[in-house]
């Protein structure tokens, strides 16, 4: 872990690895929703006679619903549409995942966040989502553990993943610098958005991603389950100076 740690360090040109915030994606990282935004999406789409993939679903989850529209209707149509329209569509897909089971909670995905509390350091979330609904259950189902003021969603950015501006403003929120930041992400467009914020990013990878996937986007570190990355925090999470 101490080689993992010195190579991000080394990457960034950091001197000192001091963690105090954790900044959380919330599909497939907090809530096993992917399954539900998928068939969504697919679904939504198809009305507006374009294809979208399981693993396309994987692929750009993290970007702005209304920004996965119009590169849908770019790469596939070449018809370039406005941000109106894309709302309006994304409104129908929003109406489909309303009509699902609900998403439960990721095992052992509160054990981390608990272990990452115990060690001193703020628990946030960062999400291409701007559904009001989805947001309030999280701070129900994460309550004690995720802090409030260290929310971004689709409302409070103009660029969303994989610009890194939703991880610069949660560092903002948490008045937290990169080599203070630990990323939790599980797609692609997460973790690039991460690593050019220059924050230790996580890929957990629970999706059907090939592990190269993730890592060539720039995770510094992969595990395959919560639990996993539950029993790394303890070698993680101990400061480092260059």
């Amino acid at each position: 872990m101490r080689n993992i740690i010195e190579t991000y360090m080394m990457k960034n040109g950091f001197s000192i690895w001091q963690p105090k915030v954790a900044l959380f994606d919330m599909d497939g990282v907090l809530y096993d929703s992917m399954p539900n935004h998928s068939r969504s999406w697919e679904a939504a789409m198809k009305l507006y006679h374009i294809n979208i993939s399981k693993q396309d679903a994987y692929l750009y989850e993290g970007m702005r619903g209304v920004e996965v529209i119009k590169k849908l209707f770019r790469d596939q149509r070449g018809e370039i549409i406005d941000d109106e329209r894309a709302e309006e569509m994304y409104r129908t897909k929003s109406q489909y995942y309303a009509g699902c089971d609900i998403a439960p909670v990721i095992p052992h995905v509160k054990d981390v966040q608990q272990t990452m509390k115990n060690f001193g350091m703020k628990i946030g979330v960062v999400t291409g989502s701007g559904q009001a609904t989805l947001l309030d259950r999280i701070l129900q189902d994460f309550q004690g553990l995720v802090d409030e003021d260290v929310i971004v969603t689709a409302n409070n950015v103009t660029r969303g993943k994989p610009h890194p501006e939703p991880y610069i403003v949660g560092m903002d929120m948490a008045g937290c610098r990169p080599w203070e930041t630990i990323v939790v992400e599980n797609a692609p467009l997460g973790v690039r958005a991460s690593n050019a914020a220059r924050c230790f990013t996580i890929a957990v990878n629970t999706g059907p991603l090939h592990d190269r996937t993730l890592k060539r986007e720039g995770a510094d570190l992969i595990v395959h389950s919560m639990r996993d990355l539950n029993l790394l925090l303890p070698l993680l999470l101990t400061p480092t100076e260059g």
